[in-house]
């Protein structure tokens, strides 16, 4: 069991969940969270999808967290099929992250867990998805609109989370994240039994026969909540030293039974650039050996 003796985290999304759970996780471990959400109960009440939203939640933390933070579990996200799942999901978790960065840096192993979706293996809005990654989340909401519009709504979410998996792959390893010490990883949950899959996925016979064949979990649909929550506790934790832009699918197997080998089933291909480089520096070590023999 990783220990969080001593560590602080902030925890977006604490008030049902994923986050909840993952919060109490965190408390129970011996760590000091900071919980953030939109319930009373809250220790920052914030709506990441708006600019006020994210900037009163990064102000509270500073406050709270003077001498930097120990990590962050970006949990906070909607489901609902309109462009505030683009804008919460998406460009809410990352300027949280951004603005959270320099109290990371204070600290001597700083980890950040994104929690993203298992629905990110199915395809997403083209449109949206290139907006955010340019960051352009004007033109992201307006593709949403656009989306809704078209009665493709329900593309959103997962869209969101495809980008948001995308960015990780392509930033987790440059200077200002790896590069400083920052381990940025992503969790993709399957269904599990939240509040929200309740009410919103698995109310109807007929959806959850849909969902689950869409979606399948060998090991159990809906999955457990503690599953996920105990994945992000250890990601989170100054034990998780060595893995960098990962996208950890706890999913009941259902990325294995959709994709099989098909995303391991091609090695690196190498660009002229990195061949000419590995090759100068093979015969730098090559020469070096022949010298001391």
């Amino acid at each position: 069991m990783p220990g969080h003796e001593g560590r602080t985290y902030v925890v977006t999304g604490a008030d049902s969940g994923i986050g909840e759970h993952t919060a109490r996780t965190l408390e129970e471990q011996g760590g000091r969270v900071l919980r953030c959400g939109l319930g009373a109960e809250m220790d920052v009440r914030a709506n990441l999808g708006t600019e006020s939203g994210r900037d009163l939640l990064m102000k509270e933390i500073a406050a709270r967290a003077p001498g930097g933070l120990d990590g962050l579990a970006l949990v906070a996200g909607l489901t609902e099929a309109s462009a505030d799942a683009v804008h919460v999901n998406y460009f809410g978790t990352l300027s949280v992250l951004a603005g959270l960065r320099p109290l990371l840096r204070l600290k001597e192993q700083p980890r950040v867990v994104i929690v993203s979706s298992a629905a990110s293996l199915s395809a997403g809005d083209d449109d949206v998805i290139t907006a955010c990654l340019r960051g352009d989340e004007e033109a992201a909401g307006a593709a949403a609109e656009r989306a809704v519009a078209a009665g493709r709504g329900g593309m959103l979410y997962r869209s969101s989370k495809i980008a948001l998996n995308r960015w990780v792959r392509q930033s987790a390893t440059a200077e200002e994240w790896a590069g400083t010490g920052v381990v940025l990883n992503v969790v993709a949950p399957g269904v599990v039994e939240t509040d929200t899959a309740r009410d919103e996925l698995l109310a109807a016979p007929d959806e959850v026969r849909m969902l689950s064949a869409a979606l399948p979990q060998p090991l159990g649909f809906p999955g457990p909540v503690q599953a996920v929550a105990d994945a992000i506790s250890w990601m989170i934790s100054a034990e998780n030293s060595f893995m960098a832009g990962q996208i950890v699918f706890i999913d009941g197997g259902a990325d294995a039974a959709l994709r099989s080998d098909k995303p391991y089933s091609d090695g690196v291909r190498y660009g002229p650039a990195a061949m000419s480089r590995m090759l100068f520096w093979a015969l730098r070590a090559r020469v070096a050996s022949w010298r001391r023999d």
